[in-house]
């Protein structure tokens, strides 16, 4: 009597499981853990720059302080102390009166007058001391100023970033329509070494000729910044998304073995 055969065993496909346990994949799940973690790590730096832990007391920025206190020449204004009230003192420079135009008075258009003003040896801040309706009172307002003796003077007003420069019209290169301390160097006269204060000051009170710059006190900003708690949510679906990307690497690869496997058994 022959003997008969032992029955072959069944094969079936791996599960998603089996795969998932593969030493390829833990590796891969590894490497995801460090990239996520670098996410992680990176949301939680966007949401500790989100939140202000000690910001300004209301009303700091209507508290007058000595210009000296608050920034020093070649310094950036901090975001916190833009239109901060400072008070200076020094002697205007008579050459350096320069009239800006397309300034707004609250709704209506006309000129700032500005100036250097000497604050300590070889140190100059960029002032605008006062809005004229039109070219001709600007002007002479400027013209004024330039006669007068160069006694010291003493200013209060709000401390403002930079406008930025921007390019003058083709038929007139000295033309500003700006309030920017950097395009006003290019036509300050005596500034060479000249250390020079980034931001300008708008005078609170304006000389005789001119109106007072309308300069309202800063409105107060919330010391939640959303726009970072908007990128610490995107980090951390970033880190969510690295995990995705393995789960669906290693279902990609368990879904083409189970493929093959009935493939060959068909």
């Amino acid at each position: 009597m022959t003997q008969s055969q032992p029955a072959a065993p069944l094969e079936f496909p791996p599960t998603l499981r089996e795969v998932m346990l593969r030493g390829r994949w833990i590796g891969v799940l590894v490497l995801c853990l460090v990239v996520a973690g670098v996410f992680a790590w990176l949301g939680q730096w966007q949401l500790s720059r989100a939140i202000d832990t000690d910001p300004p007391p209301p009303g700091a920025t209507e508290q007058v302080r000595p210009l000296a206190d608050v920034i020093e020449p070649g310094q950036y204004l901090p975001e916190p102390l833009g239109g901060q009230k400072v008070t200076t003192s020094g002697e205007w420079v008579a050459e350096d009166f320069i009239v800006i135009s397309s300034r707004f008075n609250r709704d209506e258009e006309g000129y700032w007058v500005t100036g250097q003003l000497r604050v300590a040896e070889r140190t100059s801040i960029a002032v605008a001391l006062g809005w004229a309706p039109t070219r001709e009172k600007a002007d002479a307002a400027a013209e004024a100023l330039a006669r007068a003796e160069g006694a010291p003077v003493s200013l209060t007003g709000r401390i403002i970033d930079d406008e930025g420069v921007e390019v003058p019209p083709a038929d007139d290169i000295h033309a500003l329509t700006r309030m920017s301390p950097a395009a006003l160097l290019g036509q300050w006269h005596d500034v060479e070494q000249l250390d020079m204060y980034r931001p300008y000051l708008a005078s609170l009170t304006a000389p005789a000729g001119l109106v007072d710059i309308d300069s309202p006190a800063p409105a107060e900003k919330s010391p939640i910044n959303w726009l970072n708690i908007f990128y610490a949510a995107e980090w951390a679906i970033f880190a969510g998304f690295a995990f995705y990307l393995w789960y669906r690497l290693a279902r990609d690869a368990w879904e083409r073995e189970v493929e093959e496997f009935e493939d060959s058994h068909t």
